[in-house]
């Protein structure tokens, strides 16, 4: 099969559960290329980027020529060299009448080249829905291939604003795929037809975590509890600096610190936030790590907490249990199918400081319970969200639909 991922930014470190399914259909054998709408400007990316040399299979379709002139002779000389594959979609991407100023000012034609240059392509797989809508936009132009589009957590939150935002995905859209109970319940609830909904979550290569046995700390020994998240308004960062400064200054445990691995426009009022509560000394910021660096702080750290407001399904619960880690997470989009509460860690209410800072105080009480816990959140990942069983699914439905 030749398969075009749509995506927002490419490469992006945060965004693994994108790079492992190319990678993974790449390695079962099909032909992939990415379609990003802008390009990373961060300095670093996974290794796996230029181990499969992905950015020579990568093309942006908002790099149109600014000029007027450069844009029509581009123009000129792509349909000359691509136009016989598909005039139909040529044409349609010309039709000021439907189309107004996207037609006219060639934006339309030079993202339908980018399609033609290609060849064809069996499956157009968006990675959330307003690429899906993206997809949907080629194939109403003429291109060919099954759309596919996978909901993640913003997306959805978007839609819960505004119901009819999918509405032209929903029309031509071949696969749905919902990573959680939660994206289901919603997207039912957007008109998405419930024949074409697939339940399929994102994973991990389970094998990359290390599994370390979580060794019961001596007396005074920093315990050391871990964050991986942006730093915006969803993730609650703000509730967990607050949890820590409870931790050390009303319930007396002096021994912890709390690194946070990620980075955002939230970062300079959470590190005034920790300096007002005198906490310098204990929570620190990592920035943006590649992903060696967040599975080696996994593997070095004891415990791990999720404060977030809004999830779908969270990755980063995936990689701390498989690192064998007990968990404290909120009860926010599907974190329920993630820990099993009481056995591989602790749910409680989102906000709730009082509740995270219970179930953090426990855990480092009882430091005989976390191998238990870490082993037990490490066996249902790798039961349910290895993410090489899931590219062999994901495939099985790109080839059903195709069928169809």
């Amino acid at each position: 099969m030749t398969i075009i991922f749509l995506v927002d930014i490419f490469p992006s470190i945060s965004e693994t559960f994108i790079l492992n399914q190319v990678t993974g259909m790449i390695d079962l054998g099909h032909e992939v290329f990415i379609f990003s709408a802008s390009r990373s400007d961060e300095p670093n990316f996974h290794d796996d980027v230029r181990k499969y040399d992905l950015l020579k299979r990568t093309y942006f379709h908002n790099d149109i020529p600014s000029s007027k002139w450069k844009r029509f002779l581009w123009a000129l000389f792509m349909v000359f060299s691509y136009g016989h594959r598909n005039p139909r979609a040529i044409l349609n991407a010309l039709n000021f009448f439907k189309y107004g100023k996207e037609a006219l000012s060639l934006t339309y034609l030079y993202k339908v080249m980018l399609f033609l240059g290609v060849n064809k392509a069996d499956v157009l797989y968006g990675h959330f829905g307003h690429n899906g809508n993206f997809a949907a936009l080629m194939k109403e132009l003429g291109i060919a291939g099954k759309v596919v589009t996978m909901f993640h957590g913003y997306d959805i939150r978007r839609g819960i604003k505004n119901k009819d935002l999918y509405k032209p995905l929903f029309k031509y859209a071949d696969a749905i795929l919902s990573i959680s109970d939660y994206n289901y319940q919603h997207l039912v609830e957007f008109g998405a037809p419930v024949e074409r909904i697939y339940n399929h979550p994102v994973g991990i290569h389970v094998g990359r975590y290390v599994s370390l046995p979580l060794k019961t700390p001596e007396q005074g020994e920093v315990i050391r509890i871990l964050s991986v998240g942006r730093l915006v308004e969803e993730k609650g960062f703000g509730y967990a600096i607050d949890v820590i400064h409870q931790l050390v200054y009303e319930r007396g445990l002096t021994h912890i610190e709390y690194c946070i691995i990620g980075d955002g426009p939230l970062r300079e009022e959470l590190q005034a936030k920790v300096k007002s509560l005198k906490l310098t000394d204990k929570v620190f910021f990592l920035g943006y790590q590649p992903q060696d660096g967040v599975e080696q702080s996994l593997a070095c750290a004891h415990l791990f907490l999720l404060s977030s407001v809004a999830e779908a399904l969270p990755v980063v619960l995936m990689e701390a249990q498989a690192s064998g880690l007990p968990v404290v997470a909120t009860r926010v989009g599907s974190v329920h199918q993630l820990v099993m509460d009481g056995v591989s860690g602790f749910i409680v209410a989102p906000e709730d400081v009082h509740g995270m800072c219970d179930k953090l105080e426990y855990l480092i009480r009882h430091p005989f319970q976390w191998k238990a816990m870490g082993q037990e959140g490490r066996r249902s990942i790798q039961e349910h969200y290895d993410v090489k069983a899931l590219n062999l699914k994901l495939d099985k439905i790109f080839k059903e639909i195709i069928l169809k």
